[in-house]
């Protein structure tokens, strides 16, 4: 079993921005039966954000009444919240004085029903030494408020950077069959030689690799993928392509296409040249957390099939 920061970690963690980033949120009665549903099956990594929401109903907020209904909960449960969003403009602002304006406001919202286990700034900031980021959060670890440090689409150059000067608990990165880029760009390997978990964001490429729809009329009024490159029309239509021969692989071995999708993503876990590697699928519903956390195990024959896939089918448009 996986570990951060000591603490054992389901192979699979559970991913909570679609749960308040939306027009309406979740209703709790829904959310915390999904996050029970989570927990029980094995995903015990939760990944929520200050900024996933509106600032009185961000994840922050759902956690505060979901521990205060399930304290016994709180100890079996790593959270990890990006934070440091600038007030002002779109974009990371990781100065110190921010850095600490978005933890107090976490440890606010809290408000002592479950313990910071990690903290990350969403994104880094050009504009603020990361010393000056990673000193700021040290020392909340020090007064025995944070739990760790963990940092979010990052290069790197930037992980062996942050690693001097205190150590890296996580590091966040986008992975999925539409984003093997870590694989190939060194972030993997250096978490790898580093020891440093590396937590998979979107494994299901935001559910085009569900199958569950394959154009833009498909999805939600207000969604966020409405503005997401690889979801505008012409693009989303390409990219659907992938998950329908996702589809008949997993048809073929009797789960289904997100379960192939993360199955991909773990088998690289552990592998040769890289180290512990946990996707965080988000749902909003119990059977869909229960089937993102049941895990199946691809074989040779599968994995060179989906390889194959990844070789011959197209990625049209960028993350972001």
């Amino acid at each position: 079993m996986p570990a951060i920061n000591g603490k054992p970690v389901g192979r699979t963690g559970y991913g909570m921005m679609n749960l308040t980033w939306r027009e309406t949120p979740i209703p709790d009665e829904q959310a915390f039966a999904t996050l029970k549903a989570a927990l029980n099956s094995g995903a015990n990594l939760w990944n929520g954000g200050e900024l996933y929401g509106k600032p009185h109903a961000n994840s922050l907020h759902l956690l505060n009444r979901y521990f205060t209904k399930y304290p016994e909960d709180a100890d079996k449960v790593i959270i990890s919240i990006k934070g440091s969003i600038s007030s002002t403009r779109m974009g990371p602002d990781n100065s110190e004085k921010n850095i600490r304006r978005s933890i107090d406001e976490c440890l606010k919202v809290l408000d002592g029903k479950k313990f910071l286990d990690l903290f990350e700034p969403a994104r880094q900031d050009p504009n603020v030494p990361l010393e000056e980021t990673m000193s700021a959060m040290a020392k909340y670890i020090k007064e025995g408020k944070l739990g760790g440090i963990s940092l979010s689409e990052v290069t790197e150059d930037q992980i062996r950077r942050a690693e001097k000067l205190h150590k890296v608990a996580a590091v966040e990165v986008e992975m999925s069959l539409h984003s093997p880029d870590i694989l190939n760009n060194g972030i993997a390997k250096t978490c790898a030689e580093m020891n440093i978990p590396v937590i998979a964001y979107s494994p299901l490429g935001r559910g085009l690799l569900t199958a569950t729809f394959s154009k833009p009329e498909d999805i939600d009024k207000g969604d966020i993928r409405h503005h997401l490159p690889r979801f505008q029309p012409g693009n989303m239509e390409k990219n659907a392509a992938m998950g329908l021969e996702v589809q008949k692989v997993a048809k073929a071995k009797g789960c289904t296409p997100g379960q192939v999708a993360l199955a991909w993503v773990r088998s690289y876990s552990g592998r040769e040249g890289f180290g512990t590697i946990i996707p965080i699928p988000g749902s909003t519903t119990e059977e869909r957390a229960v089937e993102n956390a049941t895990e199946v195990t691809l074989s040779d024959e599968e994995l060179k099939e989906i390889e194959d896939i990844m070789k011959k089918t197209e990625v049209a448009g960028g993350r972001y």
